[in-house]
């Protein structure tokens, strides 16, 4: 039943009827209960798919407007990522988490949840199931912050510029910026979007010292150079400066997104039961309490102006 099964909603996944945390789930769903007889292409083209995708994902990103924002806010970001990476990093060695699953919650809470989670992933030469792991975390905080932000913003009387700006920094993936900072007025939308694109160019040089970083050193490989993310960098710079590109990009970033779904569909089916058996909670809570860290303090500081 899976040989039929799978093929078919693998191009479900390239529309725009499937989530992506749908897709993950479903993949992990099949590949528990009824087994994935194409275990060989999905293990073989996960990786590929993953890296065509952050490339592709570059074209959604104008460059100038990002790099000048990010500049404005440069040193509450440089701080702001360096103190949850260390507070992530500490977090997971107190839990005992699987180390790749604990950099990679850690970055994803860092920058920009699952594109970053997507990114810093071959550099580690993370395995399906650590991948897995950490996006399905990001996911469930995304939809729980799409639910709870707006209501807490109010509750802390922020204005449409504090709230885009701690939407920004304290969730996760993009997209849910969106969806949050749009429930709370069109300025918000607007400082959500542009803060968080700026904060996900920082997936540049994180990637590269990830290469270097967690290469494997008692096997002395030598470590991967990220040329995907030199692709991603390309692509956004072709966008941004070469006339009448808007419309080719749109597409670009929509057939992006859209393969990124199927790459978490391939994910979730590359898992077995006994995989995440192994996994255990300790991951979720890792992500949740550092999730919990940011937005807290990030709500602080928004509050007492110390982030405007």
């Amino acid at each position: 039943m899976s040989r039929y099964f799978i093929p078919a909603l693998a191009i479900l996944c390239l529309t725009p009827w499937m989530p992506s945390a749908a897709a993950l789930v479903l993949g992990i769903a099949i590949a528990v209960s009824l087994g994935n007889p194409y275990s060989d292409f999905t293990k073989k083209n996960t990786h590929r798919l993953l890296q065509g995708s952050v490339i592709g994902l570059g074209a959604g990103m104008n460059l100038e407007t990002v790099a000048r924002v990010g500049l404005h806010g440069f040193v509450y970001t440089v701080i702001g990522i360096s103190l949850t990476i260390l507070v992530g990093f500490v977090l997971a060695k107190l839990l005992k988490v699987e180390k790749e699953a604990g950099i990679l919650i850690t970055v994803g809470t860092a920058i920009c949840g699952g594109s970053a989670i997507a990114a810093i992933a071959p550099t580690i030469r993370a395995k399906p199931h650590s991948i897995s792991v950490a996006l399905g975390t990001v996911f469930l905080l995304n939809a729980i912050a799409l639910v709870i932000f707006p209501p807490l913003g109010h509750f802390l009387n922020l204005t449409e510029t504090q709230f885009g700006l701690w939407g920004a920094l304290a969730i996760h993936d993009t997209s849910s910026v969106v969806g949050a900072t749009m429930q709370y007025g069109q300025h918000a939308l607007e400082i959500g979007t542009t803060v968080k694109l700026a904060r996900a160019l920082w997936i540049v040089p994180l990637a590269f010292a990830s290469s270097y970083l967690f290469s494997d050193k008692e096997n002395k490989s030598k470590p991967k150079f990220p040329w995907f993310i030199l692709g991603f960098i390309v692509v956004a710079a072709i966008v941004t400066w070469v006339p009448n590109m808007q419309v080719p990009a749109e597409w670009v970033s929509t057939i992006a997104k859209r393969t990124l779904v199927l790459t978490l569909f391939f994910i979730g089916l590359n898992l077995t039961l006994s995989t995440l058996k192994s996994v255990g909670v300790k991951p979720l809570v890792h992500g949740f309490v550092l999730w919990l860290i940011v937005g807290s303090a990030t709500a602080l500081a928004v509050v007492a102006g110390w982030i405007s």
